[in-house]
């Protein structure tokens, strides 16, 4: 029993473990691409410092070189003028230097096979970080948009929004629609001031009685008795 109750709960720690890493594996991934790169960048610096120290070496390889063929040439020199005394002596050192050379042009061709494969192990490093870089953007948009789609709160959100424009939508169509009404109208023909416009042109029966007609109307009452 006791065997039962302590791999139930090394089971239950293990799933709270595997949940704990799902919930913060982004932020988890995103610190391991950052620490990724620094040692990216530290192994680009150390073949910089190679390739820097490899070029002193061919430097020094061709200093070497010059200095030898200028001895060699004064060597042949104190021969032809019967100083072999000097000329043994530049032998000496011409032995001593192209030991060197050798040596030199030795460690200049490990460096350059080393480096070579340096550089190699660099633009891999490179690319598998521009690899995680890019699975981390996908990552973080799947996880945005999964939220999105399955987060109540967050569909709710987009459903109020959406219903809240279209409210504004239509009460700025109905504003639109009473300001083109209100111009018709102000823009409109006033039929009570078209009457009146048509009377004076002496169109129809005047709207207004002229004095004249009540003096008229008048005397043909007087006559009619």
């Amino acid at each position: 029993m006791f065997k039962q109750i302590l791999t139930l709960v090394r089971g239950r720690a293990h799933e709270a473990e595997e949940a704990f890493g799902d919930r913060h594996a982004l932020p988890v991934l995103a610190q391991q691409i950052r620490d990724a790169a620094r040692g990216v960048e530290a192994a680009r610096r150390a073949v910089a410092v190679a390739i820097a120290q490899n070029r002193l070496e061919a430097e020094n390889a061709e200093r070497l070189a010059a200095r030898i063929k200028d001895l060699e040439a004064r060597a042949i020199a104190a021969l032809e003028k019967g100083r072999e005394d000097l000329a043994i002596e530049a032998a000496g050192s011409i032995a001593r230097l192209e030991t060197e050379l050798q040596n030199a042009r030795q460690v200049e061709a490990e460096f350059s096979g080393g480096i070579d494969r340096l550089r190699q192990a660099v633009r891999q490093s490179e690319m598998r970080l521009s690899a995680l870089r890019r699975g981390e953007r996908l990552a973080l948009a799947r996880d945005r948009t999964r939220r999105l789609a399955h987060d109540a709160p967050g569909e709710n959100t987009l459903a109020d929004a959406e219903a809240t424009l279209a409210r504004l939508e239509r009460r700025q169509r109905e504003a639109e629609l009473t300001a083109e009404a209100l111009a018709t109208l102000e823009t409109g023909p006033d039929p009570a001031a078209l009457a009146e416009k048509l009377a004076a042109a002496g169109c129809g029966r005047p709207l207004v009685t002229s004095a004249d007609e009540v003096l008229q109307r008048l005397r043909s009452r007087m006559n009619a008795h």
